[in-house]
C-alpha cells in the first residue's frame, strides 16, 4: 500500500521538458530587439513630394541633382557630363538655358532660366535622363542613376543671385579638405564665366564661345543685376568654406 501510494505524489512533479535540438534560433523582423525597425541610413532629408511652386521667367533658379553614381568629379565622366549639359542647353534656349554648373563628388550644381514652371520641370527632366543615360552607358551601369529629385530655389535679388555664382563656381572649395588658392575650378562652368575679376579694379573678359556647354544669361538678374556687388575674385568662396 506504501508503495502504491508513494508512485502518484512521484508522478505529479514529473513535467514534461523541451528537449533542444542545438539550432540556431530563427531570424525574426521587428520586435523589441536591438536594430529592429526602419534603418536610420538617410542622413540629409529627401525632396517632398508635392507639387513644385510656380516659377517666373525674371527669375534663375538654383538646381541641384544628387546622384547614387559615385564619383561624377572624375576626369573620366566630366566630358560626358559636360556634353550632356550642353545637350540639354541646346534643346530650346528660349524656353530653358543653363547658365552656370559644378560637378562635385555625388551631386551637381546648375544655374538656370525658364520661361515658366512647366519650361523648368521640363528642362531639368532633360538634364537628369541625358545625365543618367549616358554616364550609364559609359561605366556599363544600370538602374537608378539619381538619389532623389531636384531641389530648386528661385533666385528674386541680384544678392540672391551673387551668392548663387559663387556658391556654384567656387563650390570645390567647400567640399575641399583643407584651404585651396585661387584658381577656376575644371569641373565647373568657370572657365566661360565672364563675371570673375581678374585684375584689381578690373573685370572679366567675354570668353562665351559659341562650344560652350552653358548659355548667355538672359535675365537681367543674372545678366546684370548681380553685378553691382562686384565681380567675384578668384579666391572668393562660399560660406563656411575653408579659407586660405
Amino acid at each position: 500500500m506504501a508503495a502504491l501510494n508513494s508512485s502518484p505524489k512521484a508522478s505529479v512533479n514529473r513535467r514534461p521538458k523541451q528537449l533542444s535540438l542545438g539550432l540556431p534560433a530563427p531570424r525574426t523582423w521587428g520586435g523589441q530587439r536591438r536594430g529592429a525597425g526602419r534603418k536610420r541610413g538617410v542622413q540629409r532629408p529627401l525632396v517632398p513630394h508635392r507639387a513644385r511652386p510656380e516659377h517666373a521667367h525674371a527669375h534663375p533658379v538654383h538646381v541641384t541633382l544628387r546622384a547614387r553614381f559615385r564619383p561624377l568629379r572624375s576626369q573620366f565622366v566630366e566630358p560626358t557630363i559636360r556634353r550632356a549639359i550642353r545637350g540639354a542647353d541646346r534643346r530650346d534656349r528660349d524656353q530653358f538655358r543653363i547658365i552656370g554648373y559644378t560637378i562635385q563628388y555625388d551631386h551637381l550644381h546648375l544655374l538656370v532660366e525658364a520661361s515658366d514652371k512647366a519650361a523648368l520641370a521640363s528642362g531639368t527632366k532633360s538634364v537628369a535622363v541625358r545625365i543618367a543615360r549616358t554616364v550609364n552607358a559609359l561605366v556599363g551601369r544600370r538602374g537608378r542613376f539619381w538619389a532623389d529629385r531636384w531641389h530648386g530655389r528661385e533666385l528674386t535679388s541680384p544678392r540672391q543671385v551673387r551668392s548663387a555664382l559663387v556658391y556654384v563656381m567656387a563650390n570645390f572649395r567647400k567640399h575641399a579638405r583643407g584651404a585651396v588658392g585661387p584658381g577656376i575650378d575644371p569641373y565647373s562652368s568657370g572657365r566661360w564665366f565672364d563675371g570673375w575679376q581678374l585684375r584689381p579694379g578690373g573685370k572679366g573678359a567675354d570668353v562665351m564661345p559659341e562650344s560652350a556647354p552653358v548659355s548667355r544669361p538672359r535675365t537681367w538678374l543674372a545678366r546684370v543685376g548681380w553685378r553691382r556687388g562686384g565681380p567675384i575674385r578668384l579666391d572668393e568662396a562660399p560660406v563656411g568654406a575653408p579659407r586660405t
